[in-house]
């Protein structure tokens, strides 16, 4: 089985985990931290992105609050953090060209490493799962299309 799935028109990596609500992935990285970044979904509802900005190495977020900011066409705000920890690296080819996470959302346009301080206590925020995954991306691609956000 690929560890790519197309849901409704949108790449879904299933080697990584997701936070719907804040569109972004979530993988395991090297030692104990995961890597962050935005899901395909996020990116067309925000539209062409044109600057980002993240929190420095060292910065401590919880779960819910920021970790950076986005300006795009559609959306300028707070990018959420999807866990809990300290933010021990961030991107700077995606801060100096935010395109590149639009080509490669699951590759090169990663956001910000994190190491988590209670990743198996903040987990069940997360959706993860071949079969759990698709059926609530669907359900999310389907609900922003009866609400205008995404064309038909």
């Amino acid at each position: 089985m690929s560890d790519e799935h197309n849901v409704r028109g949108f790449k879904v990596r299933l080697d990584r985990a997701y936070h719907l609500d804040f569109h972004l992935w979530v993988q395991s990285s090297e030692g104990d931290s995961v890597r962050i970044g935005m899901d395909p979904l996020g990116l067309e509802t925000s539209g062409t992105l044109s600057q980002l900005e993240f929190a420095a190495v060292g910065t401590i977020v919880a779960r819910g609050e920021p970790f950076g900011t986005l300006e795009a066409e559609k959306f300028v705000g707070p990018i959420r953090s999807p866990l809990s920890g300290m933010i021990v690296a961030s991107n700077a080819e995606a801060m100096a060209s935010p395109g590149i996470c639009e080509r490669d959302p699951y590759g090169e346009g990663w956001f910000v490493e994190l190491t988590p301080f209670d990743f198996d206590g903040e987990r069940d925020q997360l959706t993860e799962g071949t079969v759990t995954l698709v059926a609530a991306f669907a359900a999310k691609v389907d609900d922003y299309r009866r609400q205008g956000v995404l064309a038909e």
